[in-house]
């Protein structure tokens, strides 16, 4: 993942925007008719379609790994919560937003978080820390 801002600002928003528009597609969706697993497996799956639509205009400005695995795995994630919770109890459009919006910044921060913890010490980071 590259870490210039504009990359950065970029992973960001795209999170933020998907995790809004799966947050509405869900609580478009699912009442709590519906059962809290079916919803939630169902949610993920449209959610995840979601993440690769959103991924062909992501990826143009961002590259294509930089931006596939943060948007599926935030299409999954917005689409899981926001689909037990509107399965569970009626859910205001403002609560699927907010829910929405969360679960992208909280899945893109830890995606950050893995990939930094992955990555490890680089030889580059080395040579800065010693000089």
């Amino acid at each position: 993942m590259d870490h210039r801002l504009k990359y950065v600002v970029g992973d960001f928003l795209a999170n933020l925007v998907l995790g809004l528009i799966v947050g509405v597609i869900s609580w478009a969706l699912v009442s709590p008719a519906w059962n809290m697993w079916v919803a939630m497996f169902a949610m993920m799956a449209i959610g995840m379609v979601a993440g690769l639509i959103a991924f062909f205009p992501a990826a143009a400005k961002l590259g294509a790994m930089e931006a596939m695995v943060p948007l599926m795995f935030t299409g999954m994630v917005a689409g899981m919560v926001v689909g037990m919770a509107a399965a569970m109890v009626p859910v205001p459009i403002t609560s699927a937003l907010i829910l929405g919006g969360v679960s992208g910044i909280a899945s893109i921060c830890f995606i950050w978080v893995c990939n930094s913890l992955l990555r490890g010490i680089t030889r580059e980071g080395e040579e800065s820390a010693n000089a």
